[in-house]
């Protein structure tokens, strides 16, 4: 994960990999600036993940444009809620706005990971 360290991207993938395992969902982690408009750009990594997308979730962060999105894709959706996602959102905004970048990110990986768990 580029302009992390080391241990940085280690406790995101490990984040990543925990709320996949308890979840049953595929979770991905975007952190950079968009190519075009940040949702339509988010949604193109999600249909990325191809046959994965439906079960899958992306967080797609821009600290530099400070801009955050959740997707979620039609089997994710129905264990995590629209407000769910946009409560976990905000408070990942708010560590963020502290300059708590790693710290908002292994939240909210966390958070959604459980969301999805209890739905399960």
């Amino acid at each position: 994960m580029r302009g992390l360290t080391a241990a940085q991207g280690d406790d995101i993938r490990q984040a990543l990999h925990t709320a996949e395992r308890r979840s049953g969902l595929r979770f991905g982690v975007f952190l950079g600036a968009p190519v075009g408009g940040r949702r339509h750009f988010a949604e193109r990594l999600h249909a990325a993940l191809g046959e994965e997308a439906g079960n899958a979730v992306v967080v797609f962060v821009d600290p530099g444009g400070r801009a955050l999105e959740i997707v979620t894709g039609e089997g994710a959706r129905r264990r995590l809620s629209d407000s769910a996602c946009r409560l976990t959102a905000m408070s990942m905004a708010t560590a963020f706005s502290a300059g708590d970048l790693i710290g908002g990110l292994l939240y909210g990986i966390a958070a959604l990971g459980e969301q999805a768990t209890a739905r399960r």
